[in-house]
């Protein structure tokens, strides 16, 4: 599978942006999805992950109650919602697919898409 994340751009502190992840080559249901991010300085963190149907959804501890994930099975899309943005959020923004939720957290992905840059101006 094919993965393309777009949407990101800069925005003021206390902004929103909504990322998408598309795919494509097979049926995005198959798999689950996460959200990762990277800024050049630090490792790449989790952010948020979503189950095969929509139902079952994780936030990393930095983004919980502000990030909304979910996901449209029948456009193979999976968004990313971002309210109250802050400074700390700037980052380059990756989506993956993996094959089951015990591994997210850690990477354990299949497939990784290019990132989107999410520049956060305090």
């Amino acid at each position: 599978v094919q993965l393309q994340a777009s949407g990101g751009g800069l925005v003021q502190a206390g902004g929103s942006l909504r990322l998408s992840c598309a795919a494509s080559g097979r049926v995005l249901s198959d798999y689950v999805i996460g959200w990762y991010r990277q800024d050049p300085q630090k490792e790449r963190e989790f952010v948020a992950a979503i189950g095969r149907l929509g139902v079952n959804t994780y936030y990393s501890d930095s983004v919980k109650g502000r990030f909304t994930i979910s996901r449209d099975n029948a456009k193979n899309i999976v968004y990313l919602q971002m309210n109250s943005l802050k400074s700390e959020d700037t980052a380059v923004y990756f989506c993956a697919a993996g094959p089951r939720m015990a591994s997210v957290r850690i990477g354990g992905m299949d497939y990784w898409g290019k990132g989107t840059q999410v520049t956060v101006s305090s």
